[in-house]
């Protein structure tokens, strides 16, 4: 009786507003929750997107050899315009994810698209090595660069709280599965009908994405009304303005800091040491031995297989342990692999080239996964950008192997060098995984500070 006889208005105001205000922020979303969630959705379109994204990149190495017959160009030349392609893959990613948060998702991924069929048909009338570069250099690489794992981030970060690894290495593993179904067929393509079909069909096929990701793709949970998944409902955030700035000052502060360097210097390897090396020159370093084309080309269909299995695994680890460990072990691994490569090189497929293939297959991109969530860790809401930069690494390093290869190809006659040269970088990668420092989180900081 006492207390309702002194509560004074104010108090009984303020009791009011702090109930509607619980109110608002417990409401719940406002759409109701679906048995699928909307999240899983975007990322199965997501998925097929990088694949469709991804089946341009099954064509380099299997094209290296027609290329150099019908228009006398060497490997090095070659070599110079998948290196464009996938230095832009890379560079093109950071300026993408923030493009994605000032225009969305979908009209950035549209348009990507459609400049990979444009770049994939113009080359079939190209007729000088300029063209090539012109063609798969610069517009396959915008495009792709694009839809790169940045994409996959962008995607993850604002869908998900909840098994954000896993989503990661389902969505790493796209790429691959854009190898294992586009691979094969291509290979099979160049074999019976010449290199310009293969060219047409990979266009195609990032064209018949673009209708999926109009009419399923979302930018934000908030657009359906829904909370990410395993997360709370939040309103979606104005369009971000300056999308280049935002980039460039997410590069600035970022390189400020040792993981960046660190993160960047490896992931160039990893790079250096899959797309450059194996996507690009494997199949023709196979085909130097008396290897089939077709042989060649399904072996690597078939790292693509195991890849999925390694990546999807990999997100599941990187949920569960020390991602820095588990990239140490992973370049390491990779290293003694490549190592061993020259000496099973033969016309034939045997019992230990099957190893290395399901042995690297396993360990292709299982490395996004971790250092996606060292970037998150350490880099907080920009991590996206961040990654996207960690990315550009990536393909550079794939970029100068891409070249330099081709070169040694050319200059010494063999891939030997490079597989060596590889091997050790990748030792090196593994070093540099381990002295990443961890991050402390804001709470352990703040009870350090109440101790003092």
């Amino acid at each position: 009786m006492l207390s309702g006889v002194n509560r004074t208005p104010e108090s009984a105001n303020a009791e009011t507003a702090n109930a509607e205000s619980a109110t608002t922020e417990s409401a719940p979303p406002l759409s109701p929750r679906p048995r699928i969630h909307r999240a899983w959705i975007v990322a199965a379109v997501t998925f097929v997107t990088i694949i469709g994204g991804a089946a341009f990149n099954s064509l380099p190495g299997l094209l290296i050899d027609p290329l150099h017959t019908e228009f006398g160009w060497s490997r090095g030349e070659i070599g110079l315009a998948v290196s464009i392609d996938m230095a832009l893959y890379g560079l093109t990613a950071p300026f993408a994810a923030a493009l994605m948060d000032r225009f969305g998702i979908r009209r950035v991924v549209v348009v990507a698209l459609s400049a990979v069929a444009a770049g994939a048909l113009a080359s079939v009338w190209m007729t000088a090595s300029w063209q090539l570069m012109l063609y798969w250099g610069l517009l396959v690489g915008l495009g792709t660069g694009s839809m790169a794992m940045a994409f996959s981030a962008t995607v993850t970060n604002r869908w998900f709280v909840a098994r954000r690894g896993l989503v990661t290495g389902i969505l790493t593993a796209a790429g691959a599965s854009g190898q294992l179904v586009f691979l094969p067929l291509c290979a099979w393509i160049v074999d019976e009908h010449g290199w310009r079909p293969a060219s047409v069909t990979v266009a195609l096929a990032a064209l018949v994405v673009v209708p999926f990701v109009w009419l399923l793709m979302r930018d934000h949970p908030a657009d359906v009304g829904l909370a990410p998944y395993g997360g709370a409902y939040a309103e979606k955030p104005p369009p971000a303005t300056g999308a280049a700035t935002r980039a460039v000052r997410v590069l600035v502060d970022a390189a400020r800091t040792g993981p960046f360097w660190l993160l960047a210097g490896s992931f160039a390897i990893c790079g250096a040491s899959t797309n450059g090396l194996i996507r690009t020159h494997f199949v023709p370093s196979a085909h130097d031995h008396g290897m089939e084309i077709t042989a060649a080309a399904s072996l690597f269909a078939v790292i693509g297989i195991f890849d999925v299995i390694g990546t999807i695994f990999s997100g599941w680890l990187t949920d569960r342990f020390d991602a820095r460990r588990l990239l140490a072990v992973y370049y390491a691994l990779r290293g003694i692999s490549l190592l061993f490569l020259p000496m099973l090189m033969a016309p034939a497929v045997h019992p230990p080239m099957v190893f290395f293939i399901v042995f690297y297959g396993l360990d292709w991109v299982a490395t996004v996964p971790p250092t996606l969530a060292l970037c998150r860790e350490q880099y907080g809401e920009d991590s996206a950008i961040v990654f996207g930069w960690v990315l550009a690494s990536h393909q550079v390093g794939a970029a100068v192997v891409a070249f330099l290869g081709g070169v040694a190809r050319d200059v010494t006659g063999s891939y030997d060098l490079v597989w060596y040269a590889s091997g050790a970088l990748c030792a090196t990668a593994a070093l540099m995984a381990l002295v990443i420092r961890r991050k402390r989180e804001p709470v352990q900081d703040a009870v350090g500070a109440a101790a003092r």
